[in-house]
């Protein structure tokens, strides 16, 4: 189907559709400067569109009909002007043949004064341009050449008046040397200005021609002109940001979190922070700086889903924790602080299908254990890329402030506010406890009743659903594909716990220097000391709070795990948790370190006396006299005789009393023995239990 405007590529040349009559059409050819209107019959542009050397293609004049064009401006008295002196042939059809176009033109010239040469230039003008008021505008917008680079043999720009000096020209050494100096000093993000990467391309300059005068040296604006035109806005934005500061801070933001998620427990984002707030100890006596807080929110719903509130640094371990309470019933956790909720406030219970985090806390072989056990897929983000995470980034912000202007000892900009101010850290009021029931109540009424105005909105989401973020997530549930998995709560508390390479010994089960034991572990056989080469490789989990138990996995990539305690060699941690438990083998090494340099002292002391009581045994030992080697050996024991008999005597001298004192009666426990000797206790300490 034929339409007026239509435009056709025939060949080389393209072809614009004027008007249609019948079996007839009238095109003109829109790439000549000499072209005029031209019939074709309707029959043979089919023949020529089936035999494919006919193509419809695109109007390079369209924007023309958008073109917004000032009133009152020079232009569009121009095309007013034009289209005022040619709107009277344009409406009669006689114009688009030869036979009567020139009569009319000639008649219209004569009624104007205007030439004729004119007429069939606006003419011309008119049809190859789309045949409308625009496509008589001056082209104005081509002029000057516009991002084209000017070339010149004298110095473009306006002559000086002030300053000394014509100045140069700029030739492509010298845009060379202009490059060099800003990609080296401006282009990047070593916060150069753009006066000093002029004064290093002065330097550069005035070593290649050292005849060229100072005052004709290329100036600041010329480099600067060169820059703009060489550099386009967004390669400059790029260019000078530092390469994370661009793809955190500066880049376009095109996309949305929610976009890539299905519904409720897609993924999960999981960070952490030091809170803006000191706090004191549970006796209020102590400032104990920062806590540590770990949100885990929901991409979806925006719900927050767990949280971690500690004095432990961020870690996997607390990263553990956090996610755990996110996976599981929260009602006992609310209530241990004094809140009574039901499930349905908080419903998040449940494996997600991703976990998005950073790589310090879920980077490692340790979080295997919760990918291949319940499928759960770790997402982690690139090095400085907060952004990536945006949501849960953004909820510190948001959670914080809800304490921040009523609780003393929050962080300001500086400690000391003003000359005679006080330290904030001094304010500090609130206990861990306290602190932790605040966050608590704030993260549940965000969850309930916070109003997400500014959440991308699906479409298929109700246009009168309150976007809270319980609301988005029961409606997820129910509307959209669900991905929590429901497991054993148990299961998932093992298969988060921390856990470490463990090794057997005759002592039991080592364990970061503690041995456990179990009854299955005896029934194995692999604490008999039979010679029997021991099994390596094993694995155990443990829990940071608690140094009783830990969790020995018996096989490889098995979950079977079997539960050992503390033997009677390691009781000194029993009550204790992990962190305890390290920071006394850390206490003890180093009592054992300052103990083994006295030692060192005392062993060398010992050394010099051994050494110098041989030498001088040896110096007064007197020569033996010549006789048989039988000889000398055969009194030994007479002569050991003699030597104790005399120590006995010196020692019985030497401990007379200086006056007898009674004897006082002797008190058997378990009656005299006959003989008088101790009591024997072998047998208790060496029988067997069996």
């Amino acid at each position: 189907m034929l339409r007026i405007n239509d435009v056709f590529r025939f060949g080389k040349e393209r072809y614009r559709i004027l008007a249609l009559a019948g079996q007839h059409a009238i095109w003109i050819n829109i790439d000549s400067d000499k072209a005029w209107p031209e019939v074709v019959t309707r029959v043979q542009i089919e023949q020529w569109i089936f035999d494919e050397t006919l193509r419809r293609t695109e109007d390079s004049h369209q924007e023309l009909a958008s073109l917004p064009v000032e009133h009152g401006s020079k232009a569009q008295i121009i095309r007013d002007q034009r289209y005022e002196l040619i709107a009277p042939l344009l409406a009669d059809e006689e114009v688009f043949y030869r036979s009567g176009r020139g009569q009319l033109v000639q008649s219209r010239s004569d009624e104007t004064g205007k030439p004729r040469k004119s007429l069939y230039k606006h003419l011309r003008q008119y049809w190859q341009r789309g045949a409308m008021p625009n496509a008589l505008l001056p082209d104005y917008r081509k002029s000057g050449g516009k991002g084209q680079k000017k070339s010149s043999r004298k110095k473009l720009g306006r002559p000086r008046k002030i300053s000394p000096g014509t100045g140069v020209t700029v030739d492509s050494p010298i845009e060379k040397m202009f490059r060099l100096v800003l990609d080296r000093y401006y282009v990047n993000d070593k916060g150069y200005s753009l006066p000093y990467a002029h004064r290093r391309f002065i330097d550069m300059f005035e070593a290649a021609n050292p005849t060229v005068r100072p005052e004709d040296y290329p100036t600041l604006d010329q480099i600067r002109y060169f820059y703009h035109r060489e550099y386009q806005n967004a390669d400059r934005i790029r260019l000078k940001a530092n390469k994370i500061s661009y793809q955190k801070d500066v880049r376009p933001l095109i996309g949305t979190a929610t976009a890539g998620v299905l519904g409720p427990g897609s993924r999960y984002e999981i960070d952490a922070t030091i809170a803006d707030i000191y706090l004191l100890s549970a006796d209020r006596q102590r400032v104990i700086g920062r806590p540590t807080l770990y949100v885990v929110v929901d991409v979806f719903s925006r719900m927050v889903t767990g949280f971690y509130i500690g004095l432990e640094n961020p870690s996997y371990v607390t990263a553990m924790r956090a996610l755990a309470t996110s996976m599981s019933d929260k009602s006992e956790l609310c209530a241990r602080y004094g809140v009574e909720i039901t499930p349905e406030q908080w419903p998040t219970v449940g494996v997600p299908d991703a976990i998005l985090a950073d790589r310090g806390e879920l980077l490692g072989y340790q979080i295997e254990s919760l990918e291949n056990a319940f499928g759960v897929r770790i997402e982690i983000t690139p090095p400085y890329r907060g952004d990536a995470k945006g949501i849960v980034e953004r909820y510190f912000r948001t959670l914080q402030a809800e304490f921040k202007p009523f609780v003393p000892g929050v962080v300001t900009a500086t400690k000391i506010r003003k000359q005679g101010g006080k330290d904030y850290r001094l304010d500090a009021t609130l206990t861990l406890d306290d602190f932790t029931r605040i966050m608590l109540a704030s993260i549940l009424h965000r969850n309930q009743y916070a109003v997400l105005s500014k959440y991308d909105r699906d479409p298929d989401i109700p246009n009168d659903m309150a976007l809270t973020p319980l609301n988005i997530w029961n409606w997820g549930i129910q509307y959209r594909t669900g991905r929590l998995k429901n497991v054993s709560e148990e299961a998932l508390r093992i298969a988060l716990l921390p856990r470490n390479k463990v090794y057997l010994s005759d002592l039991g089960v080592s364990c970061f220097g503690a041995y456990y034991t179990s009854k299955e572990l005896l029934g194995s056989g692999w604490l008999h000391r039979n010679g029997d080469r021991r099994i390596t490789d094993l694995q155990a989990a443990y829990d940071p709070a608690v140094a009783d138990h830990i969790y020995l996995f018996p096989e490889k990539g098995s979950s079977e795990y079997w539960v050992c305690s503390l033997t009677d060699r390691s009781r000194q941690y029993r009550g204790k948790s992990m962190w305890e438990l390290w920071v006394s083998q850390e206490e003890q090494r180093k009592a054992i370190s300052a103990a083994k340099v006295a030692e060192t002292t005392s062993k060398r002391d010992l050394e010099s006396l051994v050494s110098k009581t041989l030498k001088d045994a040896e110096r007064s030992r007197p020569a033996l006299p010549k006789q048989p080697k039988a000889e000398t050996i055969r009194g030994i024991r007479d002569n050991r005789r003699q030597e104790r008999d005399e120590q006995r005597a010196e020692q019985t001298k030497a401990r007379q009393p200086a006056s007898s004192k009674p004897k006082s009666d002797v008190t058997y426990l378990h009656g005299k023995p006959d003989d008088g000797a101790f009591p024997d206790f072998l047998d208790e300490l060496f029988g067997d239990d069996e």
